[in-house]
């Protein structure tokens, strides 16, 4: 069964303009799916449609010896629209010259759909910036709700997450627990769950691997053990100085192996927020991993949340998920002072805060006075789990699976 992916639904406005629609993402996360769900959408309205993947070799030296060799693969019709379907186009020589021809020689008559395994290469290859000419998507794993849809648990894939009634709340709260431990891959949620480590390990070791090789990435070693340490870390500063004496290399190589996880959709360095730059700012990023399945692989722990250690960091690396995948991830902050003061997330340049709490009790609003203080028109937002709202009557506690 293809389940619906939330970034295929936004996408179907933009199928009728002229702009060229890129979805690029991690490996393993489900783009090519979405370019076949809106193929087989648009061949149910009538309209003309190619595929071509470009894993194939020989399609791929033919779009390499020039953009409008695709009239030698495709039998065009100019007289109406035809919408190609490119699947990993970052395998091009040129990706951007490419697009930039078929959209400005076949403005109307030609509209691409392509994807690319990560803005890593896009970013590479992408000699121009095809401004005003295409529409950027960013393809994560599952949400939440997309998780509920492969469980078909449809109902409660669509239902109002703040008002539940006891049993759904208990059947939510089950699998968010689950979410939290084997994160959103699409295989790792359709897996059984004896299977599920095992395939984590496939996506962490054969599809990385590609990342690594096609990064330019020499120290492979050094790479995976890099991963192992901002996996322990998630929620905390990423010092590039202690991390490069850590691992006995330099600062400049520790950047360049961020940099392609960054680019390759695994880890997010979020950046801090601050009004007075003297008191407030940390030049440090935190970091966040995008999948919580992958985060805990790379600590080589996947017991439930009661019997951690780490669920803390869980629950926060966990609400970093759920935030990114609402919003742009350059509105995503953190605010933290010299003096220890600290909230976990800033959204939309003061919009809201939120404080990530495993157990509610430790909630204390009273321990945020400084933030209260310089911020009073924020509100501040505290997120747990497993809280049941008759337990209390505050307003400032909210599930994790509401935010």
């Amino acid at each position: 069964m293809l389940y619906q992916r939330e970034i295929g639904e936004k996408a179907e406005k933009y199928l009728e303009d002229d702009k060229t629609l890129v979805f690029v993402g991690a490996r393993q996360v489900g783009k090519t799916t979405i370019l076949k769900q809106l193929q087989s959408l648009l061949q149910a309205r009538g309209a003309v449609c190619h595929f071509i993947n470009l894993e194939n070799p020989e399609l791929l030296a033919a779009l390499n010896g020039g953009p409008k060799n695709i009239f030698k693969l495709i039998n065009i019709d100019l007289s109406r629209r035809t919408h190609i379907f490119i699947d990993e186009v970052q395998y091009l020589d040129d990706p951007s010259n490419f697009l930039k021809v078929i959209y400005d020689e076949y403005f109307g008559k030609i509209k691409i759909i392509a994807s690319g395994s990560s803005s890593f290469y896009i970013d590479k290859k992408f000699k121009d910036s095809l401004a005003g000419r295409k529409w950027l998507f960013n393809v994560y794993t599952l949400s939440f709700r997309e998780f509920l849809r492969f469980k078909d648990e449809t109902a409660l894939a669509v239902a109002d997450l703040t008002r539940l009634n006891f049993d759904d709340r208990d059947k939510i709260s089950r699998y968010y627990h689950e979410y939290m431990i084997f994160g959103g891959y699409p295989r790792v949620v359709l897996a059984r769950s004896e299977d599920k480590v095992n395939v984590l390990n496939e996506l962490a070791f054969s599809y990385i691997k590609k990342d690594i090789a096609e990064g330019n990435i020499r120290q492979e070693e050094l790479y995976y053990k890099l991963f192992r340490l901002l996996a322990s870390q998630a929620g905390n500063l990423v010092n590039t100085n202690e991390l490069g004496q850590t691992l006995a290399v330099s600062k400049t190589a520790i950047s360049n192996y961020l940099y392609v996880m960054q680019k390759s959709f695994h880890i997010c360095l979020i950046r801090p927020f601050f009004s007075n730059a003297r008191k407030e700012m940390t030049k440090m990023p935190k970091v966040y991993f995008y999948d919580s399945g992958l985060r805990n692989f790379f600590t080589n722990n996947f017991e439930a949340m009661a019997g951690r250690t780490d669920k803390g960091q869980v629950l926060e690396n966990a609400a970093f998920g759920q935030l990114v995948r609402s919003r742009d991830e350059f509105n995503i902050q953190y605010w933290r002072t010299p003096k220890g003061g600290e909230i976990d997330f800033v959204i939309d340049v003061g919009k809201i805060a939120y404080e990530v709490k495993y157990n509610f009790k430790d909630a204390w609003p009273e321990k945020y006075k400084s933030f209260r203080a310089l911020y009073p028109a924020m509100p501040l937002k505290f997120v747990t789990i497993d809280y049941n709202p008759q337990e209390s009557k505050r307003t400032d506690l909210c599930n994790i699976w509401e935010i």
